[in-house]
């Protein structure tokens, strides 16, 4: 398949996404500068909120990030109070982390931004967009 596109398609491929990617971070990160937080932080949140009780070795699997990598933004999140950290009941090496009412605060301010902009685009483009979108996407993961 590559061989049937060209450098050039290729090219405008890679600038579409780089342009694409900026536009879909520029809400979040106007928002998580006013903070002072970053994009790390937003990820953070964002996938602590979508599995809440999650302990931090699955957050470094979801992550894919070293723990001398989460440890910092991590840290930052849990003395703002936006993530909660409870030791679990069966092991008490073993911390859930959940976010505060702050953080799913945070955390949907910053994520509706892009799911404003992606179910606008995702209208616009129409089911089989969509469709071909999520197959590529899926690829590139």
């Amino acid at each position: 398949m590559v061989d049937q596109l060209n450098s050039k398609e290729l090219r405008e491929a890679i600038e579409q996404f780089y342009f694409a990617y900026r536009s879909f971070t520029s809400g979040p990160d106007r928002i998580l500068q006013e903070q002072g937080l970053s994009r790390v932080h937003h990820r953070i949140l964002y996938f602590v909120g979508q599995n809440p009780g999650v302990n931090i070795n699955e957050l470094l699997a979801i992550l894919d990030v070293s723990k001398q990598a989460l440890n910092a933004p991590l840290r930052k999140l849990i003395e703002e109070g936006l993530i909660q950290q409870k030791t679990a009941e069966h092991d008490r090496r073993v911390k859930r982390l959940s976010l505060s009412k702050a953080g799913q605060k945070l955390e949907a301010k910053l994520t509706n931004t892009q799911l404003r902009l992606l179910g606008n685009v995702f209208a616009e483009a129409g089911s089989q967009a969509v469709s071909g979108w999520r197959e590529i996407m899926g690829e590139i993961k």
